[in-house]
């Protein structure tokens, strides 16, 4: 059941109301072709709503709205709200001195575009003289003659991740390419009140109209449209949803009610619903049906079976949950026998798939994973690193190692370790590298191996992302370390790091992911000691990729990257668990009044050490002489120096115990004496002797906040 084609973007979010903007011209852009690959549509809508807005605002052309379409075979947009023209430009461009050189005069006219010199004014500067000035008026270009401007030119150089030529022109040197032969442009711009403007340009061999097609089966023949309600209203009687959402929700309902009538409910799959939605402009949805022993088959490879061959959706059982023999397709035409022959067809198939699946389910059960191990001899992994089984024999290694750091048995999480790539040679991982972990785990089970081995070969791969859940049994973590430790020391060994937005081995997501495992399972994990052997400057470079991973993460969470650089500044520092509880700490301490002044106070103090070592050619961080200060310091110098003593003594212990809290609670009590001593005390006094005492005064100063964090590196 498909919804009436909605009247008017204008009833979404993606226009900002004006009480005018129903008199202003819009624009519609429709760009036809042959099928775009679905997994480019929505972008390519965005990229185009981007590209055009971008254009116009960059020339003057304010909008209202935009909002872009996409679907298999064009993608559109709509803009709402532009004006009829230009803003006219008046500008007035001072000229050369009365009397100037005719070489000068003739280029002031000309870049004033002035015909003679008569056309000038003259104007009178006591100090110059007189000299000549040119008010210079020019109309406002009209839209549609900027529009047939810059749209050629977007298109021609449109960012498509792979596009083609065809035709006879298509040998010629820059040859217009598009992701698929463009047959059709719709350009259109006008009020609603008045017939809309055809907006004229040409590219490749396609010339802008106002003409474009319907659904290829339903309704072929040329459409002639005005606007964005007469487009949307007309592709909808011809069998075309131009909406992607409402496509998604046309399939999504429809496939809940199906599988309801059934007893049933929909697996949800967001990224295979996006896909479809690409793929039907018309989207006809049924239900198709397979024999009940394909079950004995892992529910996950059955999914993958029928998502990956079919683009169809799984059902499971409301009562039980478990997968049903049953399955939803979506068709993109109205069939005259209802459907019957395209659900027979598609049932064929996913009848060979899954007996295809089955056999190969069979085959692998026969075969220990253990016994599978030597295939991975046979595999290079990287040629630098070399093969799987080598790279599988290091992870066993140190997952061993990590075992009793995070409080697992090292026999076990070694077990698991070798097994781990075991199922990347079985047959049902060949035919589906998604399954890869998750058949690890299903025959580990059905082989008999301890359950915290089987779970381990299937979560050792996690967190994949930023929203992938974090594993927590012991042994699962320990392999899942290792894994990520493993590549990632081994790939800055041989120096492929990621670089810019390229990253082919997923270092960045490698990272990310031993960040989560450490903190969310809260790890006392030492990772400078925990890492395979390094170079001493490869291993910092990796600990430094840490620490951006690190501070990607916390950004995401609230906190402060400067603050995050004040901690990672302290020597020592690669226990992530106990940087994070710093910079929670200093972030808290920094928000309350004691914690503000302290810092700056310590600019200022710092500001003036940095002025005077340079001046001095000397270090003033040797410690204060404290009987100078006790026979000629000033009340507030004696303040401070107690007060310095007994923080830096009670941070430093606090620190020892990771009592971050209680840390910058004894820096707190810095506050007012080192107000008082920058209110009452001179540093740079008369006496040498008294100024370098009071320089090292506050070069104590800095010492003690480094027992929490460099506050040189604190911004703001």
């Amino acid at each position: 059941m498909h919804p009436a084609p909605r009247p008017s973007i204008r009833d979404g979010t993606d226009l900002i109301a004006a009480p005018e903007a129903d008199l202003m011209p819009d624009l519609l852009l429709e760009l036809f072709s042959e099928e775009i690959p679905a997994r480019m549509q929505r972008k390519a809508a965005e990229d185009l709503r981007r590209l055009v807005t971008d254009a116009l605002v960059e020339r003057g052309f304010l909008y209202e709205g935009a909002k872009g379409f996409s679907g298999p075979r064009r993608i559109a947009l709509h803009v709402a709200g532009l004006p009829a023209k230009g803003q006219d430009v008046r500008e007035e461009r001072k000229g050369p001195r009365v009397g100037a050189p005719e070489k000068a005069i003739e280029g002031f006219l000309k870049a004033a575009g002035l015909g003679s010199i008569d056309q000038a004014t003259i104007e009178s500067d006591p100090k110059k003289g007189d000299f000549y000035v040119a008010h210079i008026e020019r109309p406002g270009r009209p839209t549609p003659d900027v529009l047939a401007e810059i749209l050629p030119d977007i298109l021609r150089r449109f960012p498509w991740p792979k596009a083609m030529r065809w035709g006879a022109a298509s040998v010629e040197p820059g040859a217009f390419a598009w992701v698929r032969p463009l047959r059709a442009i719709v350009c259109t711009f006008g009020p609603e009140t008045e017939e809309p403007e055809i907006v004229r340009f040409t590219v490749g061999d396609i010339e802008s109209g106002d003409v474009t097609y319907g659904h290829r089966f339903h309704a072929p023949d040329p459409i002639r449209v005005r606007r964005l309600d007469d487009w949307a209203a007309k592709l909808g009687a011809a069998k075309v949803e131009v909406d992607a959402d409402k496509r998604k929700d046309v399939i999504a309902h429809d496939a809940r009610d199906l599988a309801f009538a059934r007893g049933l409910a929909l697996v949800e799959d967001e990224g295979l619903l996006e896909e479809v939605a690409g793929l039907v402009e018309w989207p006809v949805v049924m239900l198709g049906s397979f024999e009940e022993r394909f079950l004995e088959i892992p529910p996950e490879a059955i999914r993958a079976t029928i998502r990956a061959n079919q683009k169809c959706f799984v059902l499971r059982d409301r009562e039980t949950g478990r997968l049903a023999n049953a399955f939803v397709l979506v068709a993109n035409i109205e069939a005259t026998d209802g459907g019957a022959a395209i659900v027979a067809g598609n049932e064929r198939v996913v009848r060979a798939r899954l007996s295809d699946a089955r056999f190969f389910f069979e085959t692998d059960k026969a075969v220990p994973l253990e016994a599978r191990l030597p295939k991975l001899e046979t595999i290079v992994f990287h040629e630098k690193l070399g093969t799987v089984a080598e790279r599988v024999g290091r992870i066993a290694a140190l997952a061993e190692a990590l075992a009793p750091v995070v409080g697992a048995d090292p026999a076990l999480a070694g077990r698991a370790a070798r097994l781990s790539k075991a199922d990347l040679v079985t047959e049902m991982v060949g035919e589906f590298p998604e399954l890869q972990g998750l058949m690890g785990r299903t025959y580990a089970s059905l082989q008999g191996e301890d359950a915290a081995v089987a779970a381990a070969l299937e979560e050792h791969y996690k967190p994949l992302g930023p929203s992938d859940r974090v594993p927590t049994a012991p042994v699962s973590v320990a392999v899942a370390l290792a894994d990520k430790l493993d590549l990632l020391a081994g790939f800055w060994a041989i120096d492929e790091k990621p670089t810019g937005s390229r990253d082919p081995f997923g270092l960045r997501r490698a990272a990310l992911g031993v960040v989560r495992l450490v903190l969310e399972n809260r790890l006392r994990l030492a990772l400078a000691r925990v890492l395979p052997p390094l170079d001493a400057p490869i291993r910092a470079d990796l600990l430094a990729f840490f620490a951006d991973r690190l501070k990607v993460h916390l950004r995401e969470e609230g906190l402060r990257h400067d603050l995050i650089d004040a901690v990672f500044a302290l020597p020592g520092q690669d226990d992530l668990l106990m940087i994070v509880e710093r910079v929670k700490a200093l972030d808290a301490f920094l928000k309350t009044d004691d914690g503000a002044n302290l810092l700056a106070g310590y600019r200022r103090a710092a500001n003036i050490l940095r002025i005077e070592e340079k001046k001095d050619g000397v270090s003033y961080d040797a410690a204060p002489d404290a009987s100078l200060v006790a026979s000629r310091g000033e009340p507030a110098e004696k303040a401070l120096l107690a007060a310095l003593e007994s923080a830096e003594a009670e941070a430093a212990s606090a620190v020892a115990a990771e009592d971050f809290a209680g840390a910058m609670r004894a820096l707190s009590r810095l506050r007012a004496p080192v107000d008082a001593f920058f209110d009452e005390v001179t540093v740079n006094a008369d006496d040498p002797a008294l100024r370098a005492n009071r320089l090292r005064l506050l070069a104590s100063l800095r010492r003690a906040t480094l027992a929490v964090a460099d506050f040189s590196q604190i911004q703001g």
